[in-house]
């Protein structure tokens, strides 16, 4: 088998890849608090490091060109979207990128709540006047309880995070907790974020909100736009190498093979 054709193969894997990141990031260019994904390469090392050959049974020619490459980490974008502006009373926006809100989520597996972290700031009420989120999902306050709304007066959320109704303080608190550590987090969907290992909420005393806002998508659309162009036509190019590597070996046995 001509050794060019796995070569090609791993570039047009990973570009496609990076394709489908940048892509979907393209796809949540509107969708509130939304983080895009930060697809990376990395080279794969040749034969005779990756099978511990060392000097015997490698192939210098092979071992100059490499073994390709491999899918690496991939890695989500926290920088900051920009407040937008809503006039409704329950959204809020959080301006320090380590801020999260705290979000009740139930297990598919277990059936047990488990506490999720988010950035969309985007609350209503449900018919039991609980706070929710878009998705459905409670919201939670200082103590990890869902945040339940008495009464019937409008309700409102201020720069600390407290419910207003009425005009009044109701003394509910909405959780805002901060994460030192942005990459022991990974999205679970819904704009949802869970974290591995020991809690790494903190507390956070005074929280950095902008009540009637919501924080935009951290998606740049002309950026995001040219990394798909740029991945798909990376991922074309290792095609087409394929097609010639493919006529090569025509040439090669069709052709070159019968002479003499």
């Amino acid at each position: 088998m001509n050794y060019g054709l796995y070569l090609s193969a791993s570039g047009v894997l990973t570009n496609t890849y990076r394709q489908d990141v940048f892509a979907n990031n393209l796809a949540n260019v509107e969708t509130p608090g939304f983080k895009p994904d930060l697809p990376s390469i990395r080279q794969r090392d040749p034969e005779a490091i990756e099978d511990g050959l060392g000097f015997q049974g490698s192939n210098e020619l092979l071992d100059r060109l490499g073994g390709g490459v491999l899918a690496g980490r991939e890695r989500i974008n926290f920088n900051q979207g920009t407040p937008r502006q809503t006039g409704n009373g329950l959204d809020v926006a959080l301006i320090d990128k380590h801020q999260f809100f705290a979000i009740e989520a139930i297990d598919s597996k277990t059936g047990q709540a488990e506490v999720r972290l988010s950035r969309d700031g985007r609350f209503t009420l449900n018919s039991a006047r609980e706070l929710i989120t878009q998705s459905g999902k409670r919201v939670l306050d200082i103590a990890d309880q869902p945040i339940v709304v008495t009464g019937t007066g409008p309700a409102s959320i201020d720069e600390s995070g407290q419910i207003i109704q009425n005009n009044q303080p109701t003394g509910q608190l909405i959780q805002v907790t901060r994460v030192n550590d942005l990459d022991r987090l990974s999205k679970r969907g819904q704009g949802l974020f869970a974290f591995q290992g020991a809690d790494p909420r903190q507390a956070v005393e005074s929280p950095n909100m902008k009540p009637g806002f919501v924080e935009a998508s951290g998606v740049d659309p002309i950026m995001t736009m040219m990394q798909v162009v740029a991945a798909t036509k990376a991922a074309t190019g290792n095609a087409n190498m394929i097609k010639y590597h493919d006529r090569t070996l025509d040439q090669a046995v069709n052709t070159l093979g019968r002479v003499g």
